[in-house]
């Protein structure tokens, strides 16, 4: 069997912009400060990341939950606008 050959095209590829999902938690710190309990996790799926909010959300360790998403340019360095999925308790606005 021949292998299949492919004809290049001569544009670059494009990429499609890579969605971010992140599922972070927070804790007052001695000052009162809400600050980051655990560092930022990247979930593969929006429902993968409201699952484990909830689970970090219904422990009790934790002031405050969120899971988020964003579409990111990775070659270009540019970032969308942040989507919540999940939030509970005290969290810090986004930026």
């Amino acid at each position: 069997m021949q292998p299949i050959s492919q004809q290049s095209t001569g544009q670059t590829p494009v990429m499609k912009p890579t969605r971010l999902i992140v599922l972070v938690a927070f804790k007052r710190d001695e000052e009162g400060e809400l600050r980051p309990a655990i560092e930022p996790r990247e979930c593969p799926s929006e429902s993968s990341a409201a699952t484990n909010a909830r689970l970090l959300a219904g422990s009790g360790h934790y002031d405050g939950v969120l899971a988020w998403w964003r579409s990111a340019d990775l070659i270009n360095g540019e970032f969308g606008e942040p989507v919540e999925i999940y939030r509970w308790g005290e969290v810090p606005e986004m930026e």
